[in-house]
């Protein structure tokens, strides 16, 4: 059986597309489960919350 080359290149872009479209909702499930975790999840002073470094100290200092 022959296919015509442009069906055969409709089935690829709707193959890459569904992949995308795939790849884009667990990528937003994925940030929504974290949001949701981190909503969740007590606050601790002095432990950090991510990632990123604090930009407060996490020990009191005394003053000068």
């Amino acid at each position: 059986m022959l296919m015509h080359s442009d069906l055969l290149l409709a089935q690829a872009i709707d193959h890459q597309r569904a992949l995308i479209e795939e790849a884009d909702r667990d990528r937003l499930l994925t940030i929504a489960r974290r949001a949701r975790r981190a909503r969740k999840a007590p606050i601790v002073r002095g432990q950090p919350t991510g990632t990123l470094a604090s930009c407060e100290p996490s020990a009191v200092v005394p003053a000068r």
